[in-house]
């Protein structure tokens, strides 16, 4: 491991890393994530990252929170941004870790933009996006060639914290056969509405994934019909991701953690199996 670490790119004074934390689970790190937060001096960090990723910075370095929660008092985007360009101009190795992927509904893209006309140098490290691994360590796979040739990525809430006008909901619901919505817990009642009205059935399969891949990981399956009372009975808390479709039913072959716990799965939830285990 050490002779994979030490051929990767060092992270250098007075530069910036936006890196990807990943969905939660520390093991999920990307290996430049790892080297990063090895040689950091500052590691700026958001609400999402678990605290055993903390946990593997080198103890010298600096941890500094930069978390924006919903209805929270938060760290301005500016603010962050400013305090980046600060740090690498004073010749700090920064870490500037958020949680899944910087560049997917992450704010990466804005910060980018701030170290380029600071003409601060940076590198991008991606990381696992929650839309995706969060949902696999519930055992929800986004695409099934069974189930759906596409999906769409959406956010539940855009800059001023409302449901975003500027998605088409009726079309989302008429092309995607899978969606999957970050930050949608708040919404989820009118976002429902929404993909009804686009076309989408009640009894349509919906899955909450709250806290993806850490040890507070809870899943609720619901319908599209039932999601706003079920999600209010539950007490299911952000942060979380909702996937709507039919991939949904699958979890209940590959719902993989329950199975380690003893869980019975179901071997053909869709009736679907249809033998061919060429892998083509």
């Amino acid at each position: 491991m050490e002779r994979i670490l030490s051929a990767l790119p060092d992270l250098e004074p007075g530069w910036v890393w936006l890196t990807g934390a990943g969905p939660g689970e520390a093991g999920l790190l990307t290996l430049l994530a790892a080297k990063g937060l090895s040689q950091a001096d500052v590691v700026v960090y958001d609400a999402l990252v678990d605290r055993a990723v903390l946990d593997l910075a080198r103890p010298e370095a600096k941890l500094e929170y930069a978390g924006k929660r919903g209805g929270k008092p938060s760290a301005k985007q500016p603010d962050i941004s400013l305090r980046l360009v600060q740090l690498a101009r004073e010749g700090k190795r920064v870490l500037r870790l958020k949680g899944g992927d910087p560049f997917v509904f992450g704010r990466g893209g804005e910060e980018a933009m701030s170290l380029v006309e600071a003409g601060v140098p940076f590198r991008i490290v991606p990381g696992i996006s929650a839309g995706i691994g969060g949902l696999a360590y519930a055992g929800i796979p986004v695409t099934h060639r069974d189930v759906n040739s596409a999906v769409a990525f959406v956010t539940g809430h855009d800059a001023t914290g409302e449901v975003p006008d500027a998605v088409d909901w009726a079309a989302l619901a008429k092309g995607a056969p899978v969606i999957v919505i970050y930050m949608a817990l708040k919404h989820i009642a009118l976002i429902a509405d929404r993909l009804r009205a686009g076309g989408r059935g009640a009894d349509e399969p919906v899955a909450i994934v709250s806290k993806a891949t850490t040890a507070g990981q809870t899943v609720l399956e619901t319908t599209l019909g039932r999601a706003a009372a079920d999600v209010a009975a539950s007490g299911i808390e952000p942060p979380a991701m909702v996937v709507v479709g039919q991939v949904v039913r699958l979890r209940a072959a590959l719902a993989w953690l329950g199975a380690i716990g003893g869980r019975a799965l179901v071997a053909d939830p869709l009736g679907i199996w249809h033998h061919d285990q060429t892998g083509s």
